[in-house]
């Protein structure tokens, strides 16, 4: 992700890239695969703020590389500028998070997010842009378990307009 593409003045993100480790090894940056992969997501207002302490630390690293900085505008990068290599993140991660006791793998992180929202009760068509999902009904083929209470929730409210009705 490109620093142009975050608004932390607006608490929102543009994916509008995607970085491909090629067979070869080369990094190439893509446009997203479907028309909603690309998406504006707003930000909770705590990872604006990690966002900015972040841009601070990496504001010094670029002086401190000086002529060396590879500027090509990344939120995440190397300490040089330079494009993190995609499957290194991901190892790094992985590392990372079972020294923590998480266990949980990079690529899963978004499938994490979506389960989280669907359970506080976010809608699912929300979570669904949030994923660029390319329709809801992918979002509820895949998480409608997490939703809590869908059967009692639907049957609380047909009882209750049932019995509105019938107290008329």
């Amino acid at each position: 992700m490109h620093w142009k593409d975050v608004d932390l003045d607006r608490r929102n993100l543009s994916v509008a890239q995607t970085l491909e480790e090629t067979k070869a090894g080369g990094l190439v940056f893509k446009t997203p695969k479907t028309e909603r992969s690309r998406r504006v997501i707003t930000l909770p207002a705590i990872a604006v703020d990690a966002l900015r302490q972040h841009r601070i630390r990496q504001a010094q690293d670029r002086l401190r590389a000086g002529l060396l900085w590879g500027d090509h505008d990344l939120v995440c990068c190397r300490p040089d500028g330079m494009p993190l290599s995609p499957r290194k993140l991901s190892k790094t991660f992985t590392a990372l998070s079972r020294r923590l006791g998480l266990g949980i793998r990079f690529h899963e992180l978004r499938h994490t997010h979506m389960s989280h929202l669907l359970a506080a009760g976010v809608h699912p068509k929300v979570a669904s842009e949030r994923a660029g999902h390319a329709s809801v009904s992918i979002t509820l083929d895949v998480y409608s378990h997490l939703i809590p209470g869908m059967q009692e929730d639907a049957a609380n409210r047909i009882d209750a307009a049932l019995r509105a009705h019938l107290d008329r």
